[in-house]
């Protein structure tokens, strides 16, 4: 089992514990940052990272996933996996969609819906989330399947 240090940039604790790391791609990872073992990224164009298993989400910046669904089967692959892999979600700037996403992933943790933008930001990034719509779809996203 291999868990990130809390106390690195991004890495958030979920409310059940789990531990994932929210980064924007634009910006260098600092050299003594660990790798990640599952990542999903929210780009409008395929985008993958060697040397660790991950999942694409067409997400256009500050937009809402073209596939609503995908994304949500990548996050919630993402937050199981998170209880035994280093898992982070990344954008490219790691604000809008990142925070969205985290958003979404406190609540499969137990964030109620109309908490979760509040909880990313206090937690992770203060901007997160970026537009109404990205808020609207924390919100409503039906997480029950």
């Amino acid at each position: 089992m291999s868990t990130w240090d809390g106390s690195l940039a991004g890495v958030v604790t979920l409310p059940d514990g789990r531990l994932v790391r929210g980064r924007g791609l634009r910006g260098a990872v600092a050299e003594e940052e660990s790798a990640p073992e599952f990542g999903v990224y929210l780009t409008a164009k395929p985008h993958t990272e060697l040397g660790w298993e991950s999942r694409w989400v067409c997400w256009p910046d500050f937009r809402l996933p073209r596939s609503p669904d995908e994304a949500i089967l990548a996050l919630e692959e993402a937050h199981e996996l998170s209880a035994r892999v280093k898992v982070e979600v990344a954008c490219d700037g790691g604000t809008g969609r990142t925070g969205s996403a985290l958003a979404i992933l406190a609540r499969l943790a137990g964030v109620p819906p109309q908490d979760a933008v509040a909880w990313v930001r206090a937690h992770y990034r203060p901007s997160a989330v970026e537009t109404p719509w990205q808020r609207r779809f924390v919100r409503r996203v039906d997480l029950a399947r």
